[in-house]
């Protein structure tokens, strides 16, 4: 896993453009210099920029012909190897990003493009370059003294605690795409997807944070959304097939394909069900996954988190399975209610 240290980082360079959205013809207004700051607002944009970012993932730059010919790669660069040009090449991403604005939800907003020095990733001191776009804005009061009474007035500006969307570019593995960490707070929807797949052009990198993550997912989607097409299984079935899944990888370090079918699933009918799904899921969504890889904490512990546990029983009772599924019995009443039954050595 990369370990990153922003803890001396420095703004070098920043300058501001608006961009808006084509589709509704809103244009774009470009910065001639870089913007002004004093060592205060510094600071606060540091952390406008740098807080919300989570390190876990890193994508590339990438291409389907070459990679060359992605023009944020290439502008990129040209910013890492001529600082002179930082403001023309600025530009040129601006417009960059204002030709992919096609979608109508997208919004129009400022585009800050800044250089920081001082960035530590894997023991090696880096420049990075980071893109952020700022579209939510919001009002906040002012409250100023005069001699007898206090003004008060409003400003619009942007939350220091919400980013709309960003990404910081690592000078290191440039030959490989570089590597970069991204923020979309509509990440999930149609619209946003410009960001990443058209404007940017990145893919994932491939390391155990990724492959853990892709893995987990598969298992969840499998367990969770097509299971039922083969087999007749009970939901705390379900739940103990997403609890194993998740407890294999709490308990190992080296993940292993067959090992994990075998503990987590045992039935050979499950297995090859499993298996079928695999497949199908990896063609459809182009996903490439070794069948052993070291296991990222980190991945494990964001999965953990989507890998629900509770039997929901109509809307009087949620009961939470975590552990041994045989403690718990299903049946069904000669006057037809159900019922599940549940075993236990302590009440606590």
């Amino acid at each position: 896993m990369n370990k990153i240290d922003f803890t001396q980082v420095e703004i070098d360079k920043i300058i501001t453009h608006q961009v808006g959205n084509k589709l509704r013809d809103e244009k774009y207004n470009l910065s001639e210099e870089e913007s002004i700051l004093d060592s205060d607002t510094r600071n606060y944009l540091l952390k406008y920029f740098f807080s919300l970012l989570k390190t876990e993932e890193f994508y590339k730059f990438t291409h389907a012909v070459n990679i060359e010919m992605n023009e944020i790669f290439t502008l990129t660069k040209s910013i890492f190897s001529k600082k002179d040009l930082f403001i023309s090449d600025s530009q040129d991403i601006a417009k960059l990003l204002y030709e992919q604005s096609m979608h109508p939800k997208i919004k129009e907003g400022q585009l800050n493009i800044s250089l920081f020095k001082n960035v530590v990733i894997e023991d090696e001191v880096v420049n990075v370059l980071g893109i952020f776009k700022s579209e939510t804005s919001s009002p906040f009061i002012q409250m100023k003294k005069q001699k007898s009474n206090y003004n008060i007035i409003h400003e619009i500006g942007f939350d220091l605690k919400s980013m709309d969307k960003g990404c910081l570019i690592f000078n290191t593995d440039s030959e490989s795409g570089y590597k970069i960490i991204i923020i979309d707070n509509a990440s999930k929807s149609n619209e946003a997807q410009y960001w990443k797949d058209e404007f940017l052009n990145i893919s994932n990198i491939r390391n155990e944070f990724h492959q853990t993550n892709q893995f987990l997912g598969i298992a969840k989607q499998f367990v969770t959304k097509h299971i039922d097409q083969d087999l007749e299984l009970t939901k705390a079935d379900k739940i103990d097939f997403l609890n194993r899944s998740v407890d294999y990888f709490k308990k190992n370090e080296i993940f292993d394909k067959k090992e994990f079918e075998k503990e987590v699933f045992g039935d050979n009918n499950v297995i090859e069900s499993f298996r079928k799904f695999d497949k199908t899921y990896r063609q459809e969504n182009e996903v490439e996954l070794a069948d052993s890889f070291e296991i990222s904490e980190q991945a494990v512990k964001k999965q953990s988190r989507v890998f629900k546990s509770v039997l929901k029983l109509d809307r009087n009772f949620d009961i939470y399975i975590h552990g041994n599924k045989n403690l718990i019995e299903k049946g069904t009443e000669k006057d037809g209610r159900k019922y599940y039954k549940i075993y236990y050595e302590e009440e606590k």
